[in-house]
Order: structure tokens, then sequence, then C-alpha cells
């Protein structure tokens, strides 16, 4: 099922305030909130396609990052997009399987999914939801369609943890759609997950990176501006049309990633019809990276005893 040019502009149908639009809208024409005139843009460094990819119980999806081609960007482990309406492409999901030491973030766009742990957390993700999970110590959790039919579009993103916080308690933030603010300006329309934009902040909260995660559609000559930490890796990762990124306006298409150059502003424009990308920033950690699998640890010593304590069934209790 094909999306209308008006899904891809106003994205998942999410009710908004009016007047949260209105001081969106208020917010966006104010110029301290857009980089200064000295800020350094970042610049499209790498672009790199998604690569075919199955995981879980056999879904098919495409993984920007955390491939063959692009391994991680401190803090960033992974990102996948599953976008189908075969449900031989998702129905199987991803049955129990268990985390250690890093966080899990969905996003959907269309479609539902069920989350349920052995702690006896369960929500249902639906269009234009959010869950930020910090799995700390341990958990073990399945992530499954609630469809038969239909369009299932959703990604997600993994964050390391920091050494001190990998095992920490495991921590949830399920997000309703109506609770993720959405910013409307000149041929930009802009949802806020996390971090600071345009005058609002998104309600993920309290994470050791501190997040910038925001979902941008354009019309053709839109254009989206925004200051980030300098001290933040960051990537944008285009999921429709095409966009124009940086000073230098390199273009990225649907279905690929950009790595972006050191900075404190981002700027992105529309040519095309229409463009619409997530845009990701985050603080480094610089600590060694041990994964395999599930896990994130910082040595290898860390990792077996992450599968000596599954096996065991200690995983959960920390």
């Amino acid at each position: 099922m094909a999306l209308s040019r008006r899904q891809v502009l106003l994205g998942a149908g999410v009710a908004v305030p009016a007047s949260a639009i209105l001081l969106a809208r208020a917010a966006r024409r104010d110029p301290a909130l857009a980089p200064s005139k000295e800020a350094v843009v970042r610049e499209a460094t790498t672009v790199l396609a998604a690569e075919s990819s199955v995981d879980g119980a056999g879904v098919r999806l495409r993984r920007a990052l955390g491939g063959r081609a692009l391994g991680m960007l401190d803090p960033f482990l992974l990102l996948d997009e599953i976008k189908s309406d075969d449900p031989n492409d998702y129905a199987a999901g991803f049955p129990d399987h268990p985390h250690r030491g890093f966080e899990t973030v969905t996003y959907m766009r269309d479609g539902a999914m069920e989350h349920k742990d052995s702690v006896g957390n369960r929500g249902r993700l639906g269009p234009g939801s959010a869950q930020w999970m910090t799995a700390g110590h341990g958990i073990v959790h399945s992530e499954m369609p609630k469809q038969e039919r239909g369009v299932l579009w959703g990604f997600q993103l993994w964050v390391n943890l920091p050494a001190k916080d990998k095992m920490q308690r495991p921590r949830y933030q399920d997000i309703a759609a109506t609770q993720i603010p959405e910013v409307a300006g000149e041929r930009t329309r802009v949802r806020v997950v996390a971090g600071d934009a345009l005058g609002v902040t998104g309600p993920v909260n309290g994470i050791a990176t501190g997040p910038v995660f925001v979902d941008v559609a354009l019309e053709r000559r839109g254009i989206f501006e925004l200051p980030l930490e300098a001290d933040h890796a960051s990537f944008v990762y285009v999921t429709d049309g095409a966009v124009r990124l940086g000073s230098r306006r390199r273009e990225v298409r649907e279905g690929e990633l950009a790595v972006l150059s050191e900075g404190d502003a981002f700027e992105a424009s529309c040519d095309a019809d229409h463009g619409r990308f997530l845009l990701f920033a985050g603080r480094r950690i610089g600590e060694p990276v041990a994964r395999r699998g599930p896990f994130v640890m910082n040595t290898d010593a860390e990792l077996r005893q992450a599968f000596e304590d599954y096996r065991a069934g200690r995983l959960t209790s920390g």
C-alpha cells in the first residue's frame, strides 16, 4: 500500500493541539533558534545505501547502520528499517530475546508492534509512537507485529551506554504519538522525539548520551536548520524522496544514510517533490566496545559473563 504525498508530508496523522502548532510556528520564526552566522555547518562526509538483511525470526529489513559498510558511529550501534505491505516479510517478528548494556529505540511510522518482557511490561506501539528502552543489566523481551495485513513501517535504533550505566536497572519510556510535539513551519513539518528543536523539547529524557532525534518532512524548497552540540556525533537517514545536506548541498536519497562532519549547526533543504529524514545526534562515549549478538559491553570478559548469566537465568536479576 503506497503512501500518499499528504501522508509523506504530514507523517502518521498524529493529532496535535492547535495551540502547540501555533507556538511551534512562532518559535520557528525566532532567529535565536536558528544557527548563528558564525556556526560551522555539518556536511555529509559519507553516504551509504542501507543493506538488505534478515533478523529476528525471519523479518526482512534494511540495515542502515551496524552492517558491513558501517559498523557503528559512537554512540550509535545500529539502525534498521522495516517497511513492507507483505506479511511474509514481517509476521514472524522478534520473539523472546535478551539485551544487556545498551538502549533500543523503536519508532513507528505505520502499523503496530506489541512489546512484552520478562518483568511484566507490555505495550502497543502504533503509528507515530516511540519507545526508548534502556536494557541496563538485562531484559528478555519480544517485539511482535500486531496486524495480519497492511503496511508495517518502523525503525529500530541501538544506542550504547557508558560503562558506568551498563548494569543499571532496565527502564522504559513508552511514548504515545500524541506526546511527540510536532512543529509546523514554511514547507516543513518536524516531530521532536528527543532533544530540543525549534522551540520545543521531545518527551524522551534522562538519557546518558543527551540525544537529539527528529523526524523532518520537507516540501519542495523547504529548509530545516538546527543548532547541534559540537561534541555530538550525528547522522541522517532519508526515508522518503531526497534532501540536500549542509552548505555543499550534497544530495541524499531514500534508503541512504549520511554521516555528518564536525560542527555546531545542521542544514537540510529539498529540491525534489518532497523529502523526509530522521536526524540523530548524540554525545560520544569514547570507550572500548565489545559486542556480540544481543549484548554490548566494554570487554570480552563482560560479554562472556553476559552469555553465562543468560544461560543461568541471572541476566534479568542484575
